[in-house]
């Protein structure tokens, strides 16, 4: 339930929707196999002023596959295997839109492409946490986005029909890259040798058939006479090779939010925004009540436990923070509720690791927490009274920039380690942010997690568990002035700067995506060569052809 006015600014944008809303997606289930077929509607994009014509896609698109790929997850366990295909003749995507893409801000762009790449690497989490295994099925033409799309999947079918190919033609083409992901999934997923790589990003029509085959762009070829013949059986195939899950899921049901001028609030979440000082506050809800102990009674409560409650509302509050304020430069993180209740909870969520549905929570968690990972605000963890910074939402306090933690006897604060500190919910880079945190001191790591207990504000200081420890005198001062410091520093800067200081260790596919592709993708939008008056992208479309700087950089 959305309340509120909107004065003065731009309508806001949600991600939340459903089958029965979908414009642009059908989602058909006959387990073990679910199909979902893109047959984008041209006349319905997600703001006016283009048209989605060859399932071109737009944001609205992806909020609509990424609801569908959650729902097969938590509502048809069922399902072994998804085949993703094109519900028009002789296309499968031509990719994102491109006068969507020329006529939208620098920041929306960027947002744009981060939020498709997550949706991709909700299709890779689906295969490996939940064994839902993806066939795209390229039923036509596969390009840019749309073969990106692909890459996501486990295994590619291309119709062999003399016509249809798949490319990556953002280089050629646009003066861009493929900014969600397709460069990295090509090299690293796909192990395509680079040279061959290199030919297929700078070929705009692309490859076809066989020869797409042999270069390892795709699994399969089929003619266009035993296509969905080809289809199914694959699906059938990879349906039996993956271990089957449950046979009743849990039904994911709206979320109850209220939009005010500066606020957004959930039962388990509250975000408050400051526009002057350009700061939101956004504070967790540890669980209330009695919480049910057993898988039978977690299943009855489905979608209103509060881990999944609270994580999806987390999730939702995010995206709107990126999406909706992008000049909002710093969120404090705070909790509230019964540090002894949150360890609890994590007992349950760390016992009952291997039923289905508190198991697909524990990873939905994990993707929200890469998601606060991966977004471009600065945040502060302030552990104060009345905080309950415990195990799951501890990693929060560690997937901050900073902490700060208020030491004051009459007004005693903790912090409490948990087994679900242990790596349970892994970063975009693969370790856990204990791990991360003690990069330098990996032995601290087995240390702290011997002893799984809580800490008062002198041992996480000495624990190196926290930033800075203040007592009641300098708190306050302490963390105003860190705060005026922070929000009066370059955006810019402090966008790559936190994004190298995030992720240290060694790379992997993931890591690469975003702390590579998608930082140069950035700077490449905002270069003339792309967006400039005689840019490629600005002149998409138009009978002249763009003019470069021909100077390298």
């Amino acid at each position: 339930m959305t309340s509120g006015t909107e004065t003065q600014r731009p309508a806001r944008i949600t991600f939340d929707t459903s089958p029965d809303q979908y414009k642009h997606w059908k989602l058909e289930v006959d387990a073990p196999v679910a199909r979902l077929t893109m047959a984008v509607q041209e006349n319905e994009p997600h703001r006016p002023g283009y048209e989605l014509k060859l399932n071109s896609y737009d944001l609205g698109v992806d909020i609509e596959l990424r609801d569908a790929i959650e729902r097969l997850r938590f509502e048809h366990p069922e399902v072994r295997a998804v085949v993703v295909t094109g519900g028009l003749d002789r296309v499968f995507c031509a990719g994102a839109n491109i006068h969507m893409l020329s006529s939208s801000t620098h920041a929306f762009k960027v947002n744009f492409c981060k939020f498709t790449n997550e949706t991709r690497l909700g299709i890779e989490d689906a295969s490996e946490g939940s064994g839902q295994k993806f066939l795209a099925a390229l039923n036509g033409t596969c390009a840019g986005g749309g073969y990106e799309l692909a890459l996501a999947c486990d295994e590619i079918l291309l119709i062999d029909d003399g016509n249809s190919a798949v490319s990556l033609p953002e280089t050629p083409l646009l003066a861009v890259l493929p900014g969600t992901g397709g460069l990295t999934r090509l090299v690293d997923k796909r192990k395509v040798r680079r040279d061959l790589a290199d030919i297929f990003c700078t070929t705009a029509e692309g490859v076809k058939g066989n020869r797409a085959k042999k270069w390892g762009l795709v699994d399969h070829v089929a003619p266009r006479s035993k296509f969905e013949e080809v289809v199914q059986k694959r699906a059938a195939e990879l349906a039996a090779s993956s271990p089957g899950k449950a046979s009743e899921g849990i039904t994911l049901t709206p979320l109850d939010r209220t939009i005010e001028e500066d606020s957004i609030v959930y039962p388990n979440v509250s975000v408050e925004i400051d526009r002057e000082e350009r700061v939101a506050k956004l504070t967790v809800r540890g669980p209330q009540g009695d919480q049910p102990t057993d898988a039978d009674g977690i299943r009855q409560l489905g979608a209103a436990w509060w881990p999944i409650q609270a994580f999806r509302e987390l999730d939702d509050a995010l995206l709107h923070l990126r999406i909706n304020e992008p000049e909002i430069g710093l969120v404090l993180l705070k909790t509230e509720g019964e540090l002894d209740k949150v360890v609890a909870m994590d007992g349950v969520l760390e016992g009952l690791k291997d039923d289905w549905f508190v198991g697909e929570v524990r990873l939905l968690i994990g993707r929200v927490l890469r998601r606060l990972d991966l977004t471009a605000k600065s945040f502060f963890a302030l552990l104060e009274p009345g905080s309950c910074f415990g195990g799951t939402l501890f990693e929060m306090a560690m997937a901050a920039d900073r902490s700060y933690m208020l030491d004051d006897p009459d007004n005693p604060v903790e912090l409490a380690l948990t087994a679900m500190n242990a790596g349970a919910y892994q970063m975009s880079q693969g370790a856990s942010r204990m791990e991360t945190r003690y990069l330098g001191t990996p032995e601290k790591v087995g240390e702290l997690l011997g002893d799984l207990r809580s800490y008062d504000p002198a041992d996480a200081e000495d624990e190196g568990l926290v930033t800075v420890v203040a007592d009641d005198i300098d708190y306050e001062e302490e963390v105003r002035i860190a705060i005026e410091e922070r929000v009066s520093m370059s955006p810019d800067a402090l966008t790559g700067m936190e994004a190298n200081l995030r992720f240290p260790g060694a790379e992997n596919c993931d890591s690469k995506i975003f702390g590579r592709l998608t930082a140069w993708q950035n700077w490449i939008f905002q270069r003339p060569n792309a967006v400039g008056e005689k840019g490629a992208l600005t002149m998409y479309g138009k009978p002249e052809r763009p003019v470069f700087d021909i100077r390298r950089t």
